[in-house]
């Protein structure tokens, strides 16, 4: 392979800053997520654990291996609403007793662990996770069903988590639910689709109603115990399989479960002994310029990611504002997908989508790094068949069948979001870096059309244009977009798995690679028709 050799002046000027606004950035986002570890903050966990109980986070920590990674996923998720930053859920992937696992652990210590539309979102990603890459299901259940007050926007696309479930256990992904808490209403059902079932003796409570609605609608008296208690469950309804001592004894035992589920890897095994790159990762966090529209070589980042730093470009004199290629990344091999000035003309795309048929013919993973502007505008370009060869490369993207991982490291706007296979496409992971930015279009160019086709209306009328209204308008819109367009809230919204240091990226990768793994990577030859 040929070795990238690296034209980044670390002592510059130029890297200084953009390394000052990396970091910058950065602490904002460890404050935001600050804020999903303290869950229901300092007077609700000292009541929790007054009641000897662990914290959504300890469950998990004591149920992963020891010294094994756990990626947690979506954790700014409900940024920005009014609902507490995380929303009252961990969600992840980490190693249990050798099997890599998807983990759903609700967080009882935000109103009781209550589901808000925001929980639902992460929910769902997590499950959807685990069905792409046919990852054992762990729920750590401690909930009390729905946020009534947001009952509105919860009940419909609340019955997916409970179709998730059973659609894992039809596909053959084992599900276990650990019960250490109540486990009511809607909540009850996680339990009642799981594979298998343990429950915290005088803990655990499963009813789709306690005794108070109980009695409510039927008269009948009754107390937690008799109604929905892990004892009886154990020795009556039957709906625990095994019945724990205390929390520690439920993870022990769901440790066991994973253990004895013969799980087994579906894709190959990577390298042996792949080699670090040759560039520290520590260069990554003065690569993105704090101004997005200086265009950065794509190669740089590529070079602090790929083993060893070798990478084989594909085309390389061909559809330049597009980098190609091939190399491994802790030994998986991968096919790389790299914007490098913005814009994206008809021969990018057509290399693109040449590159990605290539990739699902030999079966290769393929990793989308995002900085581009979307596709290349204008009477020559149109008459040149812009439109039809973006939907070449958007054609490929969506039918392509190898697992894809995309990371947004500036701009991704437009429709080359998803040309460069944005959310809607079914990437396996998302990531965003903290320099991130996207939305239909930029700030300005969204504001500029907005005042030309109120210009234009006005026109049309015959009225006079109000220019000092337009001047508030525009810069009202820019301000909004340009909120809109940051990670912080993209990420609120689960619109991707996380926003991430850049020098970790190569290890998240890893992982990612890792996860998809256990499902057979496979590609395809069956595109669509693509319009020559």
């Amino acid at each position: 392979m040929t070795v990238l050799r690296s034209r980044l002046d670390t002592g510059s000027a130029e890297f200084a800053a953009a390394r000052d606004a990396m970091l910058a950035e950065l602490a904002g986002i460890d404050a935001a997520h600050a804020g999903a570890l303290a869950g229901g903050g300092d007077k609700y966990v000292e009541r929790h654990r007054s009641r000897g109980k662990l914290t959504a986070r300890e469950r998990v920590e004591l149920l992963l291996d020891e010294g094994a990674p756990f990626l947690e996923l979506s954790s700014l998720a409900g940024w920005g609403s009014d609902y507490t930053v995380g929303a009252s859920l961990v969600t992840g992937v980490g190693v249990v007793s050798g099997t890599e696992c998807v983990i759903v652990a609700n967080d009882p210590t935000v109103r009781g662990g209550a589901s808000n539309p925001w929980t639902l979102k992460k929910s769902h990603r997590a499950a959807e996770i685990a069905a792409q890459n046919r990852m054992p299901m762990i729920s750590l259940v401690e909930s009390g069903g729905a946020d009534l007050p947001s009952q509105k926007e919860i009940f419909i696309p609340g019955g997916r988590t409970f179709r998730d479930l059973t659609r894992l256990s039809a596909e053959g992904v084992p599900t276990v639910a650990l019960v250490f808490g109540n486990s009511t209403a809607g909540g009850a059902y996680i339990p009642g689709m799981s594979d298998h079932v343990v429950m915290v003796r005088d803990r655990a409570k499963v009813f789709l109603g306690g005794p108070p609605l109980v009695r409510a609608a039927t008269g009948e008296e009754s107390d937690d115990e008799s109604l929905g208690g892990a004892r009886m469950h154990a020795e009556v309804s039957g709906l625990a399989d095994h019945l724990a001592r205390d929390e520690h004894d439920a993870l022990r035992i769901g440790r066991r479960i994973v253990a004895r589920l013969g799980h087994r890897k579906a894709g190959p095994a990577p390298a042996p002994d792949a080699r670090e790159p040759l560039y520290p990762a520590e260069d990554l966090v003065g690569v993105m310029p704090p101004d997005l529209k200086v265009p950065v070589d794509p190669r740089e980042i590529i070079a602090r990611l790929a083993d060893g730093s070798e990478f084989d470009e594909f085309k390389p004199a061909y559809g330049a504002g597009l980098v190609t290629g091939w190399g491994e990344l802790h030994g998986y091999p991968v096919g790389v997908l790299a914007n490098a000035n913005g814009v994206l003309f008809s021969a990018e795309a057509h290399k693109a989508t040449q590159f990605i048929q290539l990739a699902n013919r030999s079966h290769t993973p393929l990793v989308f790094l995002h900085n581009t502007t979307g596709y290349m505008v204008g009477r020559e370009y149109e008459q040149g068949g812009i439109v039809k060869h973006g939907s070449m490369m958007i054609n490929a993207v969506s039918n392509s069948t190898v697992p894809h991982f995309s990371v947004l490291v500036g701009a991704s706007y437009g429709a080359g979001h998803y040309g460069m296979c944005g959310r809607a496409y079914d990437p396996r992971f998302l990531f965003a870096w903290p320099s991130a930015r996207s939305a239909v279009m930029g700030p300005r160019q969204l504001a500029e059309v907005l005042s030309t086709v109120a210009r234009q209306s006005a026109a049309r009328r015959g009225e006079p244009y109000d220019e000092e209204q337009d001047a508030l308008v525009r810069q009202m819109v820019q301000g909004q977009v340009e909120a809109e367009s940051l990670p912080l809230f993209l990420s609120g919204r689960v619109y991707d798995d996380g926003v991430i240091d850049p020098r970790d990226t190569r290890t998240v990768l890893g992982l990612c690679l890792s996860f998809a793994h256990n499902a057979p990577v496979r590609g395809t030859d069956r595109f669509g028709v693509f319009r020559m």
